[in-house]
Parts: C-alpha cells; structure tokens; sequence
C-alpha cells in the first residue's frame, strides 16, 4: 500500500503565522516582523516547554500555601479567628448555603488543580506523545485557554468569600498570605497558558509520523 502523502503546513511551506493577527509571511533567517501589525514574528514561542514547566512548578508550589495558610484574618474585642479556602467551603456548607460551598470549591480549588494538571500533561505529551491522541490534546488546550479567560473569577470568588464569612461587630478583617499566594497561582496558571505552544503537539505529531 501507498503512503499517504505529508499533511500541508505552513511550517513545511517556509511560511511563520502571526499569533497576533494570523497573518502569514515567508520565514528566512534573522529577525521577523508582521507586515500587517508588526508583531515579531516566531517560527514557535522560543523555548516554549521549559517557560511553561517553570511557570507550572512554581504554581504548584504556591498552590499548597494557597489553600493551607488563612486567607483571612478576623480579629474581634474577644478573639482572632483564622480562615482558609478551605474552612470557608466547609462553613457554608454547614450553614445550609451548598451552592456557594460548591461554587467556591469550584474555582478556587477543583478548576486550578484541574488546569495546572492538563497543561502538565501537555508538556509531557509534546515530549512523548502519540499521534494518535493529537486531536484530543489539541481540544484540551482549547479547555484550558476558555478557562483561562474566566482566571480572575477564581480571585473574585476568594474576595467573595472574605465578605461573607461572619464575623462580630467591631471587627477588624485582614487578607490572610494565602490571598497573595492564590493571586499568584492565577496568574502563574495563565502565563504559563500563555507560554505554551499548541504547534509543538502537531510537530511532534509530524516527526512521529515520518518515522
């Protein structure tokens, strides 16, 4: 049987797309803007995985504290209370509110551990993926950038929790290092998001089908 002939791509026809405006230009050595925008201009993002694993490490390290140390700290005339994400879920869920229990599960422990999980998963898969699964890899980065746009509600969940826990009058409430360490973890999960270059799934695709 024949060998079916190598899928056209722009990398192949010596063309660079812009990731800004997608126009495409002829690839030649040096330096390269866009025509149209003058973006410069990148065969892949330069060393795409190893920003991406750094950026991913170091969100993970932050995500411990995140959800360890207080996030909020209550201090009354009669005692100083000590809040993490995690004793907040509990507290609406024992005061009847499920749905805001739920909600700040969500965002601000299941969807991060989620997300900083697959980007993992696709920096290893580009350097011992299948062909096979290309397709699959590709619609869960596409996940993980419509997540991503929606990454600041993580913190404005954690700001709405700080409102509504209870506390006395003639409180004072502080934002806890947890606050901090949480904002960091967003933003980290979104740079290395940002970081990461789908391309590289369909040139380890190629290489694997040419072998």
């Amino acid at each position: 049987m024949s060998q079916s002939l190598p899928v056209a791509t722009a990398d192949r026809a010596g063309l660079v797309a812009c990731e800004h405006c997608g126009t495409l230009s002829p690839r030649h050595s040096g330096p390269m803007t866009c025509p149209r925008c003058g973006a410069v201009l990148h065969r892949r993002k330069p060393d795409s995985l190893n920003r991406t694993w750094a950026l991913l490490v170091a969100a993970m390290i932050l995500y411990l504290p995140a959800n360890l140390l207080p996030v909020m700290v209550t201090t009354s005339l009669f005692h100083k209370t000590h809040d993490t994400i995690i004793s907040g879920v509990v507290y609406f869920w024992n005061t009847g509110s499920v749905g805001l229990a739920v909600l700040i599960f969500s965002f601000s422990i299941l969807i991060p551990m989620l997300k900083m999980g697959a980007l993992g998963f696709l920096v290893i898969s580009v350097r011992h993926g299948s062909a096979r699964t290309r397709r699959q890899r590709m619609v869960l980065f596409r996940i993980v950038e419509f997540v991503g746009r929606w990454s600041m509600l993580d913190v404005f969940v954690v700001a709405l929790m700080a409102g509504l826990v209870r506390f006395h009058s003639l409180a004072m409430v502080e934002a806890g290092p947890a606050a901090a360490a949480f904002g960091a973890v967003v933003v980290l999960t979104m740079l290395a998001s940002f970081s990461f270059d789908s391309r590289l799934i369909w040139d380890n695709d190629e290489k694997c089908d040419e072998r």
